[in-house]
């Protein structure tokens, strides 16, 4: 089948990652890996690669709420956080709860000279699932939006796909079409039970990831 760009990421992996073993199990990975994706990339991968995107727009709002509790993810089909326990510690609504601010400045001012830039995760800060996603950058070039990204880890089966989702709605609250989005990938990577299912999905088959943690 024809590769999108996000498909291209998993064949890389997949045929020049090397082997790495941590806490949660044994890796392929690569390092410092760039995905620059046109709103023409983003289409291709949404209509070829299956998202949850009802759940993981649901997700966005209630990071950006600030919501901690567990259970109201789980409230609207979520429960990817359970194994984290009841609360959020340090993870991702800390952050995307400053989101909306800088959304409405970005609206509000539009300036070519500025970079808005949202950071994650506090260095040394307590946490039951620090957020992979370390940093958004907003630009705007010629009346046009770049967004750019940089995720320290990244899960290529689970995680990737929905950070770029999420970029993408974020992207669609600023008031200007959207040039590009650009992931800088300090460590992608395919738990090693997934690699047969991650050659079977670019071979075309419908499977599901398992989920490590």
């Amino acid at each position: 089948m024809a590769q999108n760009k996000y498909y291209q990421i998993l064949a890389d992996i997949l045929a020049k990652g090397k082997m790495q073993h941590n806490k949660k199990g044994n890796i392929k990975y690569l390092l410092n890996e760039r995905l620059s994706l046109t709103p023409a990339d983003l289409l291709d991968i949404f209509e070829s690669h299956g998202i949850a995107r009802k759940k993981l727009k649901s997700e966005l709002q209630l990071f950006m709420q600030g919501e901690r509790n567990v259970e109201r993810y789980r409230d609207v089909g979520i429960n990817w956080w359970d194994y984290c326990g009841s609360i959020l510690v340090n993870s991702y609504p800390t952050y995307f709860e400053r989101l909306p601010r800088l959304i409405e400045k970005i609206n509000r001012e539009k300036r070519n000279s500025k970079n808005y830039v949202l950071f994650l995760g506090e260095t040394g800060a307590e946490s039951n699932q620090a957020p992979c996603l370390s940093l958004v950058q907003f630009q705007i070039d010629d009346d046009e939006l770049v967004l750019s990204a940089y995720q320290r880890s990244s899960d290529a089966n689970l995680g990737l796909p929905a950070d770029i989702y999420h970029l993408y709605l974020m992207a669609r609250q600023i008031d200007l079409p959207l040039k590009s989005i650009t992931l800088n990938l300090g460590n992608v990577h395919i738990y090693e039970n997934n690699i047969e299912r991650t050659q079977q999905l670019l071979n075309g088959d419908d499977v599901k990831f398992e989920l490590n943690v």
